[in-house]
């Protein structure tokens, strides 16, 4: 477990950027750096969507101006890369890299990629893989948090639970479902570690079990007592169904073709323990913390 008794460059409360704020991993991030004393900037869009506790810098990633005013005067950053290409994010690997002194840098991949082959399975692992590469390729020496599926995109289920008790998808890999508030521990463990005692990894994280979508229905319906069930889609149907939720097509595509060619992955590690000093918690375990949030019936 990293020492994470110093801050990163004096006594003075450590700096850190968080990108990606805004969603279900990021604002768990912000949260346990302030718990923890650190000081906070967010690089956002939408300034009024930024979390109250952080300071908020209006950009994005692709902006290379609005990047460096981020970085000015922080100690490290916790990177997750929005976009399904790679290419983009040169500019925002030069800011990184002329970032001085050197920044801890804390890179969010996917526990999917793999090291021995030429191409991913599909576009979502191939763009992780693209920006390992490529903060590798600039000498920037990432901590790399490679995370498994994370329990929050249950979420996404919310409006056909409200709706009735059959969840309808693309079947998907099996994976051990990690709880996305044990990767934010996990990343603030990394950013707030003394040099001296960090691993750049990568670390896989996972949770204590292999979950299919089937399953992952039934632990939420347990939580919620309710008898809920999964229905897979052919793809075709889940393509068109995701457009109609509002997905933009490209990342429709992406996820279907996940769905199709991603294989189950029965790796389960103890990477999580090892960076927070406690295991990884159980699907169901997330599925009683927030079963409020799916106990609404709608109309």
């Amino acid at each position: 477990m990293p020492d994470t008794t110093t801050p990163t460059r004096s006594s003075r409360r450590p700096a850190v950027l968080v990108t990606g704020a805004t969603g279900n991993l990021g604002r768990e991030v912000v949260d346990r750096l302030r718990v923890r004393g650190a000081r906070v900037r967010c690089l956002v869009r939408d300034l009024a969507g930024a979390p109250p506790e952080a300071e908020p810098v209006a950009g994005d990633l692709t902006d290379r101006v609005a990047v460096r005013r981020a970085l000015d005067g922080v100690d490290a950053v916790f990177l997750i890369w929005p976009l399904l290409d790679a290419a983009p994010a040169h500019g925002l690997i030069a800011e990184l890299a002329a970032a001085a002194p050197p920044l801890v840098l804390v890179h969010l991949s996917a526990a999917a990629v793999d090291d021995a082959a030429a191409r991913q399975s599909d576009p979502v692992v191939q763009v992780h893989a693209d920006m390992e590469a490529l903060l590798h390729g600039a000498g920037l020496r990432p901590v790399v948090l490679r995370s498994d599926t994370l329990a929050s995109n249950t979420r996404g289920w919310k409006r056909q639970v409200a709706a009735g008790v059959v969840v309808s998808g693309p079947e998907t890999a099996c994976t051990a479902v990690v709880d996305e508030r044990d990767v934010a521990e996990a990343a603030v463990a990394a950013l707030l570690a003394h040099h001296a005692h960090r691993d750049h990894g990568p670390y896989v994280l996972t949770g204590p079990e292999v979950l299919g979508r089937a399953e992952q229905i039934a632990q939420l319906g347990a939580a919620l007592r309710r008898d809920l069930r999964f229905q897979a889609l052919p793809a075709p149907l889940a393509r068109a169904r995701m457009l109609a939720d509002g997905l933009p097509e490209p990342l429709a595509d992406a996820l279907v073709a996940a769905s199709e060619r991603r294989p189950d992955s029965p790796r389960v590690t103890d990477h999580v323990r090892r960076l927070t000093g406690h295991p990884a918690g159980t699907f169901a375990r997330w599925a009683a913390d927030h079963a409020a949030e799916f106990g609404r019936r709608e109309p």
